[in-house]
């Protein structure tokens, strides 16, 4: 009979193997979760009971006919269903969770003292946290817009979290832009619909934010999948060595899956039938031991050289000329185990990019600055006080002052000295060498430099026919936007650039036509040219093209 068993299970794995194929990918393992639980525990893992530990009566299962407040069972499962969801993200609500490890693979002692990043063969475990940007916690994966990873490396020497983008450049530079950023680019508050108008109303206003939407209307807009796209933590980093030297790098996670995006037609077609294929994908790799990994390289410019360049490093908005940075490789990123329980990991997991270690006193711009008190607050706020003391947020070393207030509170430092200084051998703070030796201030101008665009537009778009996709999806997005706005997001795209501004117009007025024409249309006739693409798609006569960095 067990013998009879194993055969069936065996059969089942083949014919899942049968039903779903990815790239690299054998088996779909996600609708197999439960199958394979029940595998691990051929028996039932042990006897129900309430929260307070009480066994269950089978007849408490039931509150038919009974007096259902004298029902523990009852009572526990209703009361707690009634708070069991806490407040969602304001951004990068949708995420799934991942654990892995880093691995130096160079000697960079020269530039950081940090010890998770020296020693060769060094491996430092991590969790991390691939997202969306945008989309609620239900939405679609395969939307246009930003993805991101958080990543939280338990070091010796504390938690150090890098929070990165898939684009390397970001939204805004002046930290009081935030609020308005997530506002205008969420739901409208009246129609609950995102908003074109709102967005293209705000960029026009604050040119600044131009830059990542022309990244993200182009053909890094839409990864295929979270496995094969670059990652960036946004900011250019001070780092010290043990001399407490510094240099100031921008730390780039390269994928090793080969850079790849889909196009607007085949994200469509993919989200048609699963939504959810950013969080399959990487799942389904994991499972099959197919591990996803990235390499880390860190472009590097000594405090010399920042004070001579003709342009701000530290601006976020842009990226840094070629020619003026070298670029060091520090280690890769492995991702290999998929978190048995995405609540107690991915969703109590909090990130906060002022988690820094020794050799990385972090980035000395004022929106960094400003994230510092603005992810603890959010954090507050989501988690509680005590958000540091959640088992997934906790370091390998900790002894604080920190005490009290809502739960968890873990040891609560039990009877140590609760103050500092004071003379009874409580914890002691250390000299760390590494500490930078200068101050670096930074200040920025109010004028927006357009020239990082035109840039993007003319040398790292490759060719006319992906300038024209640009323009193309850029003018999707102007449809049915009020008429004052696009009269002005059609000027500021010509100051970019002449062309681009001329092939978004051309573009325009020809998806304004069709709009109208569909407009006329009942639904189901007016989608009927993209069901026709979905059958393209699915019978694999759309092909997914391959990518290549060209900064």
């Amino acid at each position: 009979m067990k013998g009879v068993l194993v055969l069936l299970l065996w059969v089942s794995v083949v014919d899942l193997s049968t039903q779903y194929r990815y790239d690299n990918v054998t088996v779909d393992y996600v609708p197999w979760q439960l199958t394979e639980f029940k595998i691990e525990h051929p028996r039932p893992i042990g006897v129900l009971t309430t929260t307070s530990g009480a066994p269950v009566d089978i007849r408490q299962t039931n509150a038919l006919n009974t007096e259902p407040f004298s029902n523990m069972y009852h009572l526990d499962d209703t009361t707690h269903t009634d708070v069991e969801r806490i407040p969602e993200r304001v951004v990068h609500a949708k995420g799934s969770g991942v654990y892995g490890y880093f691995e130096v693979t160079h000697d960079v002692s020269r530039y950081t003292s940090a010890d998770v990043f020296n020693g060769i063969g060094k491996k430092t475990p991590f969790f991390g946290r691939f997202s969306t940007a945008i989309q609620n916690k239900g939405g679609n994966e395969l939307a246009r817009e930003i993805k991101g990873l958080a990543v939280k490396l338990y070091t010796k020497e504390g938690n150090l979290d890098f929070l990165t983008i898939h684009v390397p450049v970001y939204f805004y530079k002046d930290p009081i832009d935030f609020g308005p950023t997530v506002r205008s680019f969420r739901r409208n508050p009246k129609t609950n619909i995102y908003d074109s108008t709102m967005v293209w109303d705000f960029v026009t206003q604050k040119p600044v934010f131009l830059h990542l939407l022309m990244w993200q209307n182009s053909d890094y807009g839409i990864p295929y999948g979270y496995r094969r796209m670059d990652l960036f933590p946004v900011h250019a980093y001070e780092i010290t060595n043990k001399h407490g030297e510094s240099h100031f790098v921008r730390f780039n996670f390269r994928t090793e899956q080969g850079l790849a995006n889909l196009t607007t037609a085949q994200a469509q077609a993919i989200a048609s039938q699963d939504p959810n294929f950013f969080t399959r994908d990487m799942y389904n790799a994991i499972a099959n031991k197919n591990y996803p990994s990235w390499r880390l390289d860190m472009d590097v410019i000594t405090v010399e050289q920042a004070a001579h360049l003709d342009y701000n490093p530290f601006d976020v908005t842009r990226l840094w000329k070629k020619g003026t940075y070298h670029t060091v490789t520090i280690g890769r990123m492995v991702v290999n185990k998929n978190t048995d329980n995405q609540f107690r990991d991915m969703e109590l997991s909090a990130f906060n990019p002022a988690n820094l270690v020794p050799g990385i006193p972090g980035p000395p711009d004022n929106l960094f600055r400003a994230r510092r008190f603005s992810y603890r607050d959010a954090h507050r706020h989501r988690l509680g006080p005590n958000h540091d003391n959640i088992e997934i947020n906790v370091p390998i070393y900790r002894k604080t002052y920190t005490r009290d207030s809502n739960p968890p509170v873990r040891s609560n430092m039990r009877d140590a000295p609760n103050y500092y200084p004071n003379t009874f051998n409580g914890q002691e703070p250390i000299i760390d060498m590494s500490y930078p030796n200068i101050k670096i201030n930074v200040f920025d101008r109010n004028s927006v430099d357009l020239e990082p665009i035109a840039e993007f537009y003319n040398h790292i778009l490759e060719n006319d026919a992906h300038r024209q996709r640009l323009a193309d999806t850029t003018a999707t997005t102007l449809v049915n936007v009020d008429r004052r706005i696009v009269k002005s997001a059609l000027k500021l795209l010509s100051l970019v650039d002449q062309d681009l501004g001329h092939r978004t117009a051309v573009s325009y007025r020809a998806a304004q036509e069709i709009a109208n024409a569909a407009s006329k249309l009942d639904t189901k006739t007016r989608y009927e040219p993209l069901s026709r693409c979905i059958n393209l798609f699915t019978q694999g006569r759309l092909n997914t093209p391959s990518m290549k960095k060209n900064w």
